[in-house]
């Protein structure tokens, strides 16, 4: 096939004008075809490239098939030839074809035998007789034809070029026509030929000029459609082979835009047979055998590591493999490179950089069609490539290696003067020498200019982990490490856990990770049981202890040894000395100045840290991240909250924050759904920020609220204070819509001005489009630039009001820092003021180029004040001179090398030339003269604009770092529009709602107002993620009051202060709603905004637990009962007075008596001894009449209108769900209301009913029975 022609459906019919079928002999035989097309094309097809068609539903046709394509153009052509394939021969031939006669066919006078038409695929695109014989005789023009040349020629189809013309008919039977199999080469070849010439697609389009012969034979060609050609229009005369202009036909003459359009995205195999060798005769019915799955030594169970080890064997290494020495000296030196590489990164896809293209080969070209919907190229091994960072949509692998060396005439000549430092050179030393420079995971994705935009705001994390167990499995101890690559931003904690591993679960549901990174063999049984369960979809990788996951002593080495942080070092400290931050130096012994010995009770923290940094330096990203020393210790919330003396200190102090595990989390559904979506959740709910950043921090507030009153009344405040300036509000939420991600481009602007070791490839890659992605930093650059003058412009905004607002916390992020007003926004104006003077903006974002003013970059302006000192002294020398000569014409000629070059008129006497001038070259009229002193001055010259050249191919780098130095600043001013982004969208939510009325949650820490015990009370309240019933009603609002003394109502009088409330009601009657509700409103509450309620006073809740719904964990091997029972051992062992809990019918999964007792058990634990704010639902009507005189727990039931009830016939009962939650117990739960609506047989339910009423009244003769014998 040629070089990017797609295998397409087409149909073996006889040529319209002469009826002829077939033509030529041999290899040289060709066959007439109809392709399938809209509207029809045809042409001659080599019988080669010929196979039978056998459906779309075939395997070729199907993904990672040879005959695969993804373009609707092959798509709807398969369409039109499965159509097609049940008509008979008859009915095929009445089909519309293409009638157009071609230049070459109206030189045919024979005529053959018309045979019946079948179905085939072709490996041609949709082109004329004419076209065909172009796109082949093209080919005669090179004895090697480059897949980059073919491409580039396609690409370049608007130029004219010189090119030798076959004419068909005198091709047929001579030696002239082309031959793929002759004057092709295989795809080795060709790398072996791109890696030894490293020609780019223009030098090959002039090589392809000059070979054009000036006499040859030039015929113009034609594109023909049945739509541009008048029906009155005959066939041409035949014309003579030479036309009478000598013009050369441009390519875009030959080729339509519309063909090169699909054209460019296909590729097919050199031939059918070689891609299904193992397939049988003809290549029909089975899969493609590729070269590399022929090789032993890397057949599953053959394999070995880098270090000779079997796959059998303990200590495999799946990262790594062993390639032959003998095998590597057969391939050609570009595939031995890749095949060195291969070897090191097994795990990874490797994106090879050759020219303009990353190219896939072997097993990567497999994954790259499967995954990514590349194509085949020609050849029998494997061989697909990919436009540059279109691998990004492909992100689902698991591991994608990119950005190597580029092929350019730059690392051409490094190459020749690396050979020519050698003795002898081999074939493998003349090879453009390339290496890793990146490698991207999941968890690794730092969005620099390679990579793309991000497609998704919320973050991705990179989780190390590291556990020891207690002997007795009761306890175990966690180190962790986190990463958000994005931003830089590391956590580094280490803390105890229970044997449910509550701390974890909640770990991982408010930092979801992307890749979880462990100790191989480290891990118990437990913690990978949850990564099973709760982390399918995360990436997980094993690392060897020691070498890879390092312990705390090499973590801290590393650190100390790497000079990460450097620019951290203060004025007192040694240059060159590293020092730690302040949040890893608190985790070092205080007895080890230098910093290398870790805290008791930061080991294992330290360790997870050595892996996560470890992988960063095998992905290249390490010194980028670390070096912007963002650390911060990860305490889970509950730690803290042990650490309080008493309730009134722990609220008390600004810190704290409520506690939602991952359980309550999920159940609540405040994150995600049951589905994994957004669709219905509180975040959803209350998200309408306007950046990127505040989406990240909104997400941070939800899965800790506040628990201090006092903070959680500042931002209240914030949202009356913003409700009363409502214009500004929205001017500034305008403005906040056009802010970039700052956070992120902050990251990228600190990585691109960060200076890359000599070691790191970055150093030594060149670009191919160096000056587009130049281009992509500059626009980043930019606009952040821009971003940060309009956070500047809301401060202004805001500031005439600011002064009246009532939250000191919407006054500090609105004010700035030089004010006399507490405010926290920097003051960046001078700043930004210095960066629009520092270059020429418009000049550097068309160009690519950043060219300092003078006095912003001091390299650069002392390489100029340099070159403007050396000028002068040649002026001035030139100056003399003419005195000297006493000759005022007397001037500097030259370019280049050759300049400043004496230019002396004739009429100067040769008597008065000084000896030391010298003759450099003359014309008529004229001498031109060097002497001593211009060679000297013209030397220091030319190394001072190489200074300047230096300069400025560094400037952007150095501009960068020199806008880094003011990180914190940059990063203040992020952070502050980001609360103020999160504020507003909460603002909206309390203004909205659902349409109902918003309270103000009145918070009050325990002992104030003479109340002593916790306490909730919420009167009017709706769910805040609904709006609508079932059925389409209005949402119908509920009072609940726990632990209230001003709750009496008509009954109740004296367990007002009851902890806990026993809910019954109907099924389907709006129990869990109303607990799930609860929780939310609390969430919301302590959030800092308004509630779906007409009124909320409660005290603050520490911690929500939730024990909703039935799911069993089966990854994990875990029963629903045991689920239940988990959850509930979490909540009463963590759960304290203040705590808010939520179980939702306990015991369910058992037998009724054991579910009764355990229900009865837990419901006495935690009213009598917890006494913490309880919501428990239940269908256990026994249990309920246990606890119906205990004063610490309260009855209360969803309401429902019963008719017909007792009726012997259950489908008379009706029943009325009123959503209504009031006091008392509800007497039953109406089951069989339930089978119906869920639709169970009638007979079904007839003898449900009946059995139950025996249950009934065997449970009244037992009651009446125990009552006489007491």
């Amino acid at each position: 096939a040629l070089e990017g022609h797609p295998w397409w459906p087409c149909m073996v019919v006889p040529q319209p004008v002469s009826g002829q079928q077939m033509r030529g002999r041999g290899k040289s035989q060709r066959l007439h075809v109809h392709f399938f097309d809209e509207p029809p094309t045809r042409g001659w097809v080599s019988t080669k490239y010929i196979r039978e068609y056998q459906g779309s539903d075939s395997s070729d046709a199907k993904t990672g098939g040879v005959f695969f394509s993804g373009k609707p153009v092959i798509r709807r052509a398969m369409e039109l030839a499965d159509a097609a394939m049940p008509d008979s021969p008859e009915t095929r031939l009445k089909m519309p074809v293409c009638m157009d006669p071609s230049d070459a066919e109206e030189d045919e006078e024979e005529d053959m035998e018309v045979r019946e038409p079948f179905r085939l695929y072709l490996d041609k695109s949709t082109l004329t007789d004419e076209d065909l014989t172009e796109e082949e005789d093209e080919e005669t023009v090179k004895s090697k034809p480059s897949r980059r040349s073919s491409r580039a020629t396609a690409e370049q189809g608007g130029k004219s070029k010189r090119r030798r013309i076959v004419v068909a008919s005198d091709s047929e039977g001579s030696g002239d026509e082309f031959k793929p199999e002759r004057a092709g080469c295989s795809s080795e070849e060709d790398e072996e030929d791109e890696e030894e010439v490293v020609n780019s697609a223009s030098e090959e389009d002039v090589e392809s000029e000059r070979e054009a012969e000036p006499d040859s034979p030039v015929k113009p060609v034609k594109r023909k459609r049945p739509a541009e050609k008048p029906s009155s229009a005959k066939p041409k005369p035949k014309t003579p082979t030479l036309p009478e202009t000598a013009k050369r036909a441009p390519l875009s003459s030959t080729i339509t835009a519309n063909t090169k359009s699909r054209l460019s995205a296909f590729s097919a195999p050199e031939s059918f047979d070689s891609q299904a060798n193992g397939s049988g005769a003809g290549g029909q019915g089975g899969a493609t055998v590729w070269d590399h799955e022929k090789l032993d030594w890397l057949q599953e169970g053959r394999r070995k590591d880098a270090k000779r080890r079997r796959q059998s064997e303990e200590d495999y290494d799946p990262t790594t493999l062993y390639v032959p020495e003998d095998f590597l000296n057969k391939t050609t030196p570009g595939m031995r490179r890749w095949w060195q590489l291969k070897s090191e990164t097994f795990d990874a896809v490797l994106f090879f950089k050759v020219g303009k293209f990353y190219e896939l080969y072997h097993m990567d070209a497999v994954i790259g069609v499967n995954e990514l919907g590349l194509t085949f190229m020609k050849g029998s091994w494997a061989h697909s490539e990919s436009l540059d960072s279109s691998f990004l949509k492909g992100l689902t692998l698991s591991k994608i290696i990119l950005r190597y060396l580029t092929i350019s005439p730059h690392h051409y000549y490094m190459m020749e003067a690396r050979c020519k430092t050698m003795l002898k050179p081999t074939k493998f030393d003349r090879v453009v020498q390339r290496e890793v420079c990146r490698i991207i995971t999941r968890g690794t994705q730092t969005y620099s200019v390679l990579d793309g935009a991000p497609s998704e705001t919320h973050s991705k994390y990179l989780l190390s982990i590291k556990e020891k167990e207690e002997s007795s499995g009761r306890c175990r101890t966690y180190g962790v490490s986190f990463v958000d690559t994005s931003v830089g931003y590391f956590h580094v904690g280490q803390f105890q856990d229970d044997r449910h591993c509550s701390r974890l679960r909640t770990l991982l549901s408010h930092y979801v990770p992307a890749q979880v990174l462990f100790e191989k063999g480290n891990p118990s049984a437990e913690t990978r049981k949850i990564f099973k369960a709760s982390l399918s979809s995360a990436m997980q990788e094993g690392l060897t202890a020691g070498s890879q996951f390092w312990d705390a002593q090499k973590t801290l080495k590393t650190l100390a040894e790497e000079d990460y942080f450097k620019e951290s070092v203060g004025k007192d400290e040694e240059p060159g000395s590293s020092v730690l931050p302040s949040v890893l130096k608190s985790m070092t012994s205080e007895s080890d100045s230098l910093g290398l010995t870790p805290k008791e009770g930061y080991e294992l923290a330290l360790s997870a840290l050595g892996g996560c940094m470890f992988y960063l330096k095998k992905c290249l990203v390490d010194q980028e991240l670390l070096s912007m020393t963002n650390f911060q210790e990860y305490v889970p919330v509950d730690v803290e909250m042990e650490k309080a003396a008493g309730p009134t200190s722990f609220f008390s102090q600004t810190r704290q924050r409520m506690v939602l595990d991952g359980v309550t989390l999920a159940n609540l559904e405040i994150l995600q759904n049951v589905s994994g979506g957004t669709e219905g959740t509180l975040l959803e709910r209350l998200d309408t920020c306007s950046t990127p950043f505040g989406k990240r921090l909104l997400k941070q507030w939800l899965c800790s609220p506040l628990c201090n009153p006092t903070s959680i009344g500042e931002r209240l405040d914030a949202l009356e204070d913003l409700m009363g300036v409502q214009a500004q509000a929205t001017e500034v939420s305008d403005l906040l819509k056009k802010l970039p991600d700052l956070e992120r481009l902050l990251s990228k602007i600190h990585s691109i001005g960060t200076p890359k070791g000599q070691d790191h490839p970055d150093s030594r890659a060149v670009l191919y489009e160096e000056v587009t992605y130049s281009k992509k930093k500059i626009a980043d650059f930019l606009s952040a630039l821009e971003g940060f003058k309009t956070m500047q412009e809301i401060v202004t905004i805001l500031g005439p009001v600011v002064g009246d607002f009532q939250s000191r916390l919407l006054r500090q992020v609105c004010t700035l820092h030089t004010t006399a007003l507490p405010g926290l926004f920097p003051d960046l104006s001078a700043e930004l003021k210095r960066w629009d003077t520092a270059f020429d903006h418009q000049k550097a974002r068309a160009t690519g180029v950043i060219t300092p003013k003078a006095g912003f970059d001091p390299e650069f302006d002392q390489a100029l004040s340099g070159i403007k000192a050396c000028e002068r002294d040649l002026q001035d020398y030139l100056d003399r001179q003419k005195k000297r000569l006493g000759c005022r014409n007397l001037t500097y000629w030259g370019t280049g090398r050759n300049r400043f070059q004496m230019e002396v008129p004739d009429s100067v006497s040769e008597r008065n030339i000084p000896e030391e001038y010298k003759v450099k070259s003359t014309k008529k009229g004229w001498k031109r003269y060097w002497t001593r002193e211009i060679e000297r001055l013209f030397s220091e010259l030319q190394s001072l604009e190489e200074k300047r050249d230096a300069a400025l191919k560094d400037c952007m780098r150095r501009l960068f770092y020199n806008f880094d130095k003011n990180y914190r600043d940059w990063q203040t001013g992020v952070e502050c529009m980001a609360v103020l982004d999160v504020l507003l969208s909460l603002t909206r939510y309390s203004q909205g709602g659902d349409g109902g009325p918003m309270a103000r949650p009145q918070v009050l820490l325990p002992g104030d107002i003479s109340q002593s015990a916790a306490f909730l009370d919420l009167r009017g309240s709706r769910h805040p993620c609904v709006t609508k019933t079932f059925f389409g009603d209005d949402f119908i609002p509920n009072d609940i009051a726990i632990g209230c003394p001003g709750s009496e109502e008509e009954g109740q009088e004296d367990n007002g202060h009851a902890p806990c409330v026993l809910v019954t009601g109907p099924n389907m009657g709006g129990k869990s709603t109303l607990m799930r509700q609860c929780g939310l409103v609390v969430v919301l509450a302590q959030l800092g905004c308004y509630v779906p309620a007409e009124s909320l006073s409660f005290t603050p809740v520490d911690r929500v637990f939730t024990r909703l719904g039935a799911s069993d964990r089966i990854m994990a091997g875990e029963s629903t009962f045991f689920v239940e029972l988990s959850e509930t051992a979490s909540i009463l062992h963590h759960g304290t007075k203040h705590s808010l809990v939520l179980l939702d019918e306990l015991g369910r999964g058992t037998a009724t008596y054991d579910g009764t007792a355990i229900a009865s058990a837990v419901v006495n634990e935690l009213a009598e001894r917890i006494c913490c704010r309880t919501l428990f639902s239940t269908h256990y009507h026994s249990l309920v009449e246990d606890y119906t005189n205990n004063p610490a727990v309260r009855l209360g039931h969803m309401a429902c209108m019963v008719e017909n009830e007792g009726d012997e016939d259950p489908s008379q009962e009706t029943i009325t769900f009123l959503y209504k939650f009031i006091t008392g117990a509800c007497p039953k739960s109406y089951g069989f209301n339930a089978a119906r609506l869920a639709n169970l047989p009638e007979d079904v339910i007839q003898s449900g009913h009946r059995k139950a009423k025996e249950f009934e009244r065997s449970t009244i003769s037992l009651r009446v029975f125990k009552y006489v014998l007491n």
